[in-house]
């Protein structure tokens, strides 16, 4: 009888710290690369590799993390100047829309520079649905340029399979600092 009871308590156990296992394990997460922080939902990698945007070839990293096939994601490289840096965050959103085929939902953009190229900025949030993998995709993104650097920010996945919240969530976490 004893021997039972200690099988039903291990068992309760294990069942009590498998639940404590959340899908969404958010993370602080600082580049090491870049000066941004975000909150990724799960651990994160990271690479780096040539890419061509729209012309021009840029060393970018990708930092990014999937869960139940909802990719949260950061790109980062440097142009050679903040006009090259604006043009790469145009580049980085049509390549993103003609990936997954995509209709944009909601777009805002905004731009600043008082003069001085190392202070111009510009900004562009989208949503948008497509397709790939299959079936409808969900996209939001955020793609900005500070100075020389530009950033790629996005939550992509199945249109259903993409919590608002947590899309959300990662998407307000990202600062640079």
């Amino acid at each position: 009888m004893r021997k039972n009871k200690l099988v039903v308590a291990f068992i309760l156990a294990a069942t009590l710290l498998a639940g404590c296992n959340p899908t969404y394990n958010w993370r602080d997460y600082s580049s090491p690369d870049a000066p941004y922080r975000v909150m990724f939902p799960t651990k994160p990698a990271s690479h780096t590799r040539s890419v061509d945007l729209d012309g021009v070839k840029v060393e970018m990293t990708m930092t990014a993390a999937e869960v139940e096939g909802v990719m949260f994601a950061v790109g980062t490289g440097v142009a050679e100047d903040a006009a090259g840096a604006q043009a790469a965050v145009d580049a980085m959103k049509t390549a993103m829309l003609r990936n997954i085929g995509a209709t944009v939902q909601r777009e805002s953009a905004s731009a600043a520079s008082n003069g001085d190229p190392a202070s111009a900025h510009k900004s562009i949030d989208l949503e948008a649905t497509g397709a790939g993998n299959g079936g409808p995709m969900q996209l939001t993104g955020h793609f900005e340029s500070r100075g020389k650097r530009f950033y790629q920010v996005i939550v992509l996945g199945k249109e259903k399979a993409v919590p608002a919240e947590q899309s959300e969530q990662f998407m307000k976490s990202f600062t640079l600092l």
